[in-house]
C-alpha cells in the first residue's frame, strides 16, 4: 500500500488518510465534532428540526415507550426483566438457532476492541476484508491496546497462509465495510470454517452486513455462518438507533468479551440495551429498501453534476473519494497544489452542507479515525427533507466552490471547522 496520497501527503497508517495541520489527530476531530453540534443547533433554531437530513446511514433515535422507562430501563432489576426478550430479538434478527448468548455494548467499536482484548492472547489478529478495503479502525486500535499487530488478508489462500505463519487466536471477518465493500457469502463461510479449524475465535463484523446482505443481496443470516461471535449496529442499515453494538454468539466466546467490556466501562447500561432491543424489534426491510432507492437518486444527481468517473455507487448511496474532491477544488481554484490535505477539504465541505442545508454527513459527525471520503447514505426521508437529490448535489457543488475560494486561508478553515481562529 502506498505511504502517501496522490498529492504527496504522508498517510497515517492507523486511519488510512493523510493528517493535516488542522486535523492532526483524534483530539482535533473531537473539536470538529463539537463544532458540528453547534452548527446543527444553529440550523435547527433557524429552519426547524424537521429539515435535518441525516445522510450518514445511521439513525440515532431512542425508540422506547413511556412504559419501558420506569421498569425495563431501571438499572438494578430491569436487565433481568428484558434479558430474554433482548436475546430472542437479536437471535431472530440475525437468524440464529436459539442457543446464542447476547449482550449489548455501548458501541460496535467497543465490542470489537473488547473482543480483541479478550481473545487475541498475545498473538497477531488476522483480518479478512474485501480486496481494496480495510477493517474498521477499532480492530487496529484494539490490537494496539492488546500489544499485537493486525494482519489484513483479502482472500482464502492468503488467510490460510497467515494462519499457518502466525498461529492466531482471533480472526475478524468484515463482511461489509463502511464503504460497503462486501465479501461473498461462500467466502465468509469458508473463512469461518478455516479459522475455526485452526483454533481461532472468529468474530464477524456485521455492523452493516446483518441487514444489508439479507435484504439487498439475498444473503444468508448473520448467525448462520457459524462464527463464534457476530456484532451489528443498532443504528445502521434500516435500524432506528440508539447507537450501540449488539453482540451475539456462543457463551464461551461472548462472556469473556462481556467481562472485558465491563472492566473498561464499555458495557451498555439498561436504557441503551432496551433501546437497542426495541430497534431490532422495529426493523422493517422496506425502510432499508427505501434508503437504497434514495441512494440511487443521489448517485444519479452527483454523477450528472461531477461526472460518472468521480462518483462511486453503492447499494446505499454514492461516494466521492477525498482525493477526487480535492482535485475538483483545485480545478475550481485554478491551482496545482494546496497546503490543505483531503481530510480537511472534505470536512469543510461537510460543515458547509450542514450549515446551509442541514445535511448531516460523516465529514462533520464521524468519530475520530473514520473515513474522510464524501459518503452520502441517506436515511429514510432524508433526501426529501433536503429538497431532493438535485438540491443535495447543488449544495455539494456550492460548498466545493466556497472551499476553493478559501483554499489557502487557514483562519477561514479553522473558524469553519472549530468555530475559532487559527490561533485559537
Amino acid at each position: 500500500m502506498s505511504q502517501s496520497d496522490r498529492f504527496g501527503n504522508p498517510l497515517d497508517p492507523s486511519v488510512g488518510f493523510a493528517r493535516g495541520a488542522l486535523l492532526g489527530g483524534s483530539a482535533d476531530e473531537v473539536r470538529r465534532l463539537t463544532q458540528a453540534g453547534r452548527v446543527a443547533a444553529d440550523f435547527v433554531a433557524r429552519e426547524g428540526g424537521e429539515k435535518i437530513a441525516i445522510c450518514t446511514g445511521n439513525l440515532r433515535f431512542y425508540p422506547v415507550s413511556a412504559q419501558d422507562l420506569p421498569t425495563l430501563c431501571e438499572e438494578w432489576v430491569g436487565p433481568g426483566l428484558y434479558g430474554e426478550e433482548l436475546r430472542q430479538a437479536a437471535i431472530a434478527h440475525m437468524g440464529g438457532d436459539g442457543s446464542e448468548a447476547v449482550t449489548v455494548i455501548n458501541r460496535t467499536s467497543a465490542a470489537i476492541v473488547a473482543t480483541v482484548l479478550a481473545h487475541a492472547k498475545g498473538r497477531p489478529v488476522l483480518s479478512l476484508v474485501a480486496a481494496g478495503d480495510r477493517a474498521h479502525a477499532s480492530v487496529t486500535r484494539g490490537a494496539r491496546l492488546a500489544g499485537v499487530e493486525v494482519i489484513d488478508t483479502h482472500d482464502l489462500a492468503e488467510l490460510e497462509r497467515q494462519i499457518a505463519a502466525q498461529a492466531p487466536a482471533l480472526c475478524v471477518i468484515t463482511t461489509v465495510t463502511s464503504e460497503l465493500a462486501t465479501l461473498p457469502d461462500d467466502m465468509t463461510r469458508a473463512a469461518v470454517e478455516l479459522a475455526q479449524r485452526a483454533g481461532c475465535v472468529v468474530l464477524l463484523d456485521e455492523a452493516y452486513g446483518a441487514r444489508f446482505r439479507p435484504v439487498l443481496l439475498e444473503g444468508a443470516p448473520a448467525l448462520s455462518f457459524g462464527a463464534d461471535l457476530v456484532v451489528t449496529n443498532a443504528d445502521k442499515a434500516g435500524l432506528s438507533g440508539p447507537r450501540a453494538g449488539v453482540l451475539c454468539g456462543t457463551a464461551a466466546a461472548l462472556v469473556p468479551v462481556q467481562a472485558k467490556a465491563s472492566e473498561l466501562g464499555m458495557e451498555a447500561r439498561a436504557p441503551i440495551a432496551v433501546g437497542a432491543m426495541r430497534s431490532l424489534q422495529g426493523f422493517r426491510p422496506d425502510l432499508l429498501i427505501e434508503e437504497a432507492r434514495d441512494g440511487v437518486d443521489l448517485a444519479d444527481a452527483l454523477a450528472a453534476r461531477f461526472g460518472d468517473a468521480r462518483v462511486s455507487r453503492s447499494a446505499l448511496g454514492p461516494k466521492m473519494d477525498e482525493q477526487d474532491i480535492t482535485e475538483i477544488a483545485l480545478e475550481i481554484a485554478g491551482a496545482t497544489g494546496t497546503a490543505r490535505v483531503p481530510a480537511e477539504i472534505t470536512a469543510a465541505v461537510g460543515m458547509l452542507m450542514l450549515r446551509d442545508r442541514g445535511i448531516v454527513t460523516v465529514n462533520t459527525h464521524g468519530q475520530p479515525g473514520g473515513r474522510v471520503s464524501i459518503r452520502l447514505k441517506p436515511t429514510s426521508g432524508a433526501v426529501s427533507r433536503a429538497g431532493g437529490a438535485t438540491a443535495v448535489a447543488d449544495c455539494l457543488a456550492a460548498a466545493l466552490a466556497d472551499v476553493a475560494a478559501h483554499l489557502e486561508d487557514t483562519a477561514w478553515f479553522s473558524a469553519l471547522l472549530f468555530g475559532e481562529t487559527a490561533n485559537g
